[in-house]
């Protein structure tokens, strides 16, 4: 009996080692992961090895939304706030009336008590689930890092109670969360490590996207560019992006088309692109989200357009020419 009793927690031992999800491995990657500090919650799925009870060991158990577990002989305790170590000397506690010295093993096989929601310029947003304590820059990881596209803020949203220090932080919202934001440039160049704030389980990490600015009409390559952690772009540097203006362009009859508040109409700001590049107006600050648009100066284009006619009727009579 004792010996099939061993052969059973061998084999639940050896079942949470080798699941991808368990408590200590990480499946192929092979990496080890101590969860003996781990904080159960609701929904957690556990194994629990009694070597002198086959009853216990016969089978995973899951967390209620209570925070119970419910266990042969033990009955229901709460589980949901204590670490997987404080589980085990709990449930040892309680089965010390039933045997002598009883070992309890105990291993996490699917963690869902813990989640953290993560969304915006990552490369891999939705709801991930935090192995212990974890930090910003660890969070975002788990989400596969930054897009090319992330903007310069984070915002962390939290709800629950908040401690004294929390309240540092995170300031209240209309709708009775609290929010956070970290200047994510100052933070992943570690000028002020107090960013790297702690995550807690539900929490929302939202990461911006970069501010766009548009450059459209006559230049050799019209598009979106990303404004990132660069300064606001002028009106001379968006169109050295946008591969400059091209010879049919009427550049002295530029407009930037700017978002107008609150009705989100744009207006039309005209800019002399000629008299800036000559120096006798300034350049013109960019904001967010603005269109720099190029128009064509069709007399001009007709006239290039001719010019280039004649050109290739004259390679080609030249070329005819030189054949005979």
């Amino acid at each position: 009996m004792l010996a099939r009793r061993s052969i059973v927690a061998v084999l639940w031992v050896a079942v949470a080692i080798a699941d991808d999800g368990s408590g200590t491995s990480d499946g192929a990657r092979g990496i080890k992961r101590d969860t003996s500090s781990y904080v159960l919650g609701p929904n957690d799925l556990i194994g629990v090895v009694v070597p002198d009870a086959d009853d216990i060991s016969a089978r995973p158990y899951r967390i209620d939304t209570g925070g119970a577990l419910t266990l042969p002989l033990v009955g229901s305790v709460r589980a949901a706030g204590l670490t997987v170590r404080e589980l085990e000397l709990e449930l040892a506690e309680k089965l010390s009336s039933y045997m002598k010295a009883p070992q309890v093993l105990i291993t996490v096989t699917e963690f869902r008590s813990q989640p953290v929601s993560i969304i915006g310029a990552v490369n891999s947003p939705g709801v991930h689930q935090l192995y212990g304590s974890k930090r910003l820059i660890e969070v975002l990881s788990l989400a596969g890092g930054l897009r090319p596209d992330a903007g310069r803020i984070c915002r962390i949203t939290r709800t629950g109670e908040l401690n004294e220090d929390m309240l540092k932080r995170f300031a209240p919202s209309s709708d009775g969360l609290h929010v956070a934001e970290v200047d994510l440039q100052s933070l992943l160049a570690a000028e002020k490590p107090t960013d790297n704030l702690i995550i807690r389980p539900h929490d929302v990490v939202s990461v911006s996207r970069a501010d766009t600015i548009y450059v459209i009409g006559d230049v050799g390559r019209p598009g979106s560019f990303l404004l990132n952690d660069r300064e606001p772009l002028s009106v001379l540097q968006a169109i050295a992006l946008a591969g400059g203006v091209t010879p049919g362009a009427a550049p002295k009859k530029a407009r930037i088309l700017r978002l107008s508040p609150p009705n989100s109409e744009r207006e039309e700001v005209p800019v002399n692109i000629t008299a800036i590049m000559t120096g006798k107006s300034p350049d013109v600050k960019l904001t967010p989200q603005d269109i720099l648009f190029i128009p064509n100066n069709a007399p001009k284009r007709v006239a290039i357009r001719a010019t280039e006619a004649a050109v290739q009727t004259l390679t080609g009579i030249v070329i005819w020419r030189s054949a005979r």
